[in-house]
């Protein structure tokens, strides 16, 4: 079956988002797709080989994404100037993509090669951002994942409405990977002690 002039795989993702983000990921089947983009739905096939893989593209997509911005974030930075862009950027892509960060967060088996190439690539920025305060791989890790904790958990929280009262989020954000960064320093800092004990 010939494919309709105009419409490609990238197409098919950026109208998926953005269906994702204003509807919700639930809203987004190859029916409703195919409505959006003015197609049949058995064109979607061309291109997606059912809901699950459009689900998976969808998932890989979106890390691609916030790869990107979180490469943007940080070049140029180093330290606690990296860290809080990082984090910041983390945020401000959710806000900004909340279906799609559902998507990417809903995405299909671990073993699937693609996917988690793109994930691994974007935690390496947070290993990267860490690396520079020399703590040593295994407590890098064990950062790295603290640090990506605290940013999904925010994330979170804000996406349902956790946040009641009305004090200003990015403040309470900025007061947090402070915290983080405090222990960061501190532990750093406890580490060469003991190297000169």
């Amino acid at each position: 079956m010939a494919t309709r002039p105009g419409i490609d795989l990238d197409t098919i993702l950026k109208a998926s988002t953005e269906m994702a983000n204003t509807q919700g990921l639930d809203e987004v089947t190859l029916a409703s797709l195919a409505k959006k983009l003015n197609i049949r739905p058995p064109s979607l096939y061309n291109h997606v080989n059912g809901l699950p893989e459009l689900r998976k593209k969808l998932a890989v997509y979106g890390y691609e994404q916030l790869y990107k911005v979180l490469i943007h974030a940080t070049v140029g930075r180093s330290k606690d100037n990296a860290v809080r862009a990082l984090g910041e950027a983390y945020i401000v892509f959710v806000r900004n993509h909340p279906g799609l960060y559902e998507a990417m967060l809903r995405s299909p088996s671990s073993d699937d090669l693609e996917l988690k190439h793109i994930q691994n690539e974007t935690i390496n920025i947070v290993i990267q951002v860490l690396n520079e305060y020399g703590l040593g791989e295994e407590q890098t890790l064990h950062a790295a994942r603290g640090l990506r904790s605290i940013l999904h958990g925010f994330a979170s929280l804000e996406q349902k409405k956790g946040f009641g009262l009305p004090h200003d989020l990015d403040v309470s954000l900025l007061m947090l990977v402070d915290i983080f960064l405090r222990g960061i320093n501190a532990m750093k800092q406890k580490s060469k002690n003991n190297e000169d004990d």
